[in-house]
């Protein structure tokens, strides 16, 4: 798995809200033992992790015609939930997929909230992120 945080090991609960551990989860797709089979798994893949600050993972999961160099965690920026508003299309019939979510977070110990709806594609039999934009903005 990548770099775990001290706060989810592989028998926490999944960051992403599935009921199952991280290891049964999406511990197993940061592995590379499980590919996600929509959108949405890959979306709450991602979400974990950014909790777990798993870099490749991010980087591998990205299309590569947005995918940036490498990305920078800020130290205090602390995940801390996530709920999946919508979805459209994603699925194994689907080639493209769009899921519209809210992840919580603190930064430096205040609340905030980022609502995104991402857009993602099957490359190579695969799901990938390509951006995202932004509703309430």
């Amino acid at each position: 798995m990548g770099r775990m945080s001290r706060r989810v090991t592989a028998a926490s609960p999944c960051p992403c809200g599935l009921p199952a551990t991280y290891a049964e989860c999406c511990g197993r797709r940061h592995s590379g033992k499980a590919p996600a089979a929509t959108a949405e798994a890959l979306m709450r893949s991602r979400y974990s992790a950014f909790v777990v600050q798993d870099e490749p993972y991010l980087l591998r999961t990205w299309h590569p015609g947005t995918r940036p160099p490498h990305l920078d965690f800020d130290p205090g920026m602390r995940w801390t939930g996530l709920d999946v508003v919508d979805t459209a299309d994603g699925s194994s019939f689907h080639t493209t997929g769009t899921v519209t979510f809210r992840a919580r977070y603190t930064q430096d110990g205040r609340p905030g909230e980022l609502h995104e709806r991402s857009r993602f594609v099957r490359q190579d039999g695969a799901w990938v992120y390509v951006d995202g934009d932004f509703p309430d903005a």
